[in-house]
């Protein structure tokens, strides 16, 4: 059976994918040619991942489903806010260029935690580095890092935050391709629906 290159996101509503792809169009402008050293994300395909699987048996599928539900189902809707950008490792040098993410931190990492914990016993080992919540807005070309990004960045910390109601976490299977990736909604599971 053929595998499914899967991950699990919250997915922004349009207005904050339009306020993410004006913030993109700053940092761009600011940066001037080092953008250029950037391959931007498409707002389109903008989401704030919870768990990257990777390639998963299609047998596996249910399970990965019923975790996530289960997940979800014991998480409130969150409230969060897109706040300012950055890049890791650093801003002077990013191999990944974000948005920046403030509200409900806590129990948005506590989510991930929890669907982490329910996914490893299907195979997906947990991630030993620490949840950062983020939304990818771009990634550096060169391995080490894109130069002259910085002031861009710091210049984008200044715009105004963009607020919303995440109240649903999507099982997403990727579809690479040599235009990039191609994401498709599998299922989507409501938050709070098990404090009912």
């Amino acid at each position: 059976m053929p595998a499914l290159r899967l991950f699990v996101a919250v997915e922004p509503p349009p207005a904050v994918r339009r306020r993410l792809a004006a913030l993109q169009a700053e940092v761009r402008r600011a940066a001037g040619r080092a953008a250029d050293d950037v391959r931007w994300v498409a707002p389109e395909q903008i989401h704030l991942t919870l768990a990257f699987l990777g390639n998963a048996p299609e047998e596996r599928i249910d399970a990965v489903r019923g975790a996530v539900a289960d997940a979800a189902a014991a998480c409130a809707p969150l409230h969060l806010e897109v706040r300012g950008a950055g890049g890791f490792p650093s801003a002077r040098r990013p191999r990944v260029v974000w948005a920046g993410l403030a509200g409900d931190l806590e129990p948005l990492g506590a989510l991930a935690a929890d669907l982490r914990r329910r996914l490893a016993p299907l195979g997906f080992p947990l991630e030993e580095r620490d949840f950062r919540a983020h939304l990818t807005l771009g990634r550096s070309r060169d391995r080490g890092g894109a130069r002259g990004m910085a002031g861009a960045l710091a210049a984008a910390n200044e715009a105004d935050p963009c607020a919303w109601r995440a109240d649903e976490v999507v099982l997403f299977r990727s579809h690479l391709g040599p235009g990039g990736a191609r994401h498709e909604a599998l299922q989507r599971a409501e938050m709070g629906a098990g404090a009912r």
